[in-house]
């Protein structure tokens, strides 16, 4: 009798390589939860203010609009305004309050000279802090 041999197959071979899918997974759900519970944190801190009289909120801050048109008529506060009667209310408005900014609304087809003219008078007025008012683009 003869006795064939007897073939043994290696069995599976043990996985060296790390799983990083679960630890992946496990770092964007902590990820969000610390997304979530950061801004909780940063208001959770309860104070008692003391009180004082200089607390108290100033005025809300005021503000003069002056209009420029493509023709370059000049209007205060919708009203239309020579340039000699702008300067003194200008002057007027910055004696009573010279941190009111003034908010300049012009065309744009109105000439730069006339602009930076009308925007020289209120600073020289005493006005020196102005906005320039435009228009968001249509989407």
């Amino acid at each position: 009798m003869s006795f064939g041999r007897l073939e043994r197959r290696p069995g599976p071979q043990p996985i060296s390589e790390i799983n990083v899918t679960p630890m992946v997974d496990v770092m964007l759900v902590l990820v969000v939860i610390f997304i979530i519970t950061a801004p909780l944190l940063a208001g959770s801190i309860r104070l008692q203010l003391p009180r004082s009289e200089a607390a108290t909120p100033g005025a809300a801050p005021q503000f003069v609009v002056l209009a420029l048109d493509r023709s370059g008529q000049v209007f205060l506060d919708d009203r239309p305004i020579g340039l000699p009667e702008l300067a003194s209310s200008l002057a007027r408005t910055a004696a009573r309050n010279p941190d009111t900014e003034v908010q300049l609304r012009a065309d744009e087809n109105a000439s730069y000279g006339r602009v930076v003219e009308v925007m020289g008078l209120a600073q020289k007025a005493g006005l020196s802090r102005i906005g320039f008012v435009a228009q968001a683009p249509k989407p």
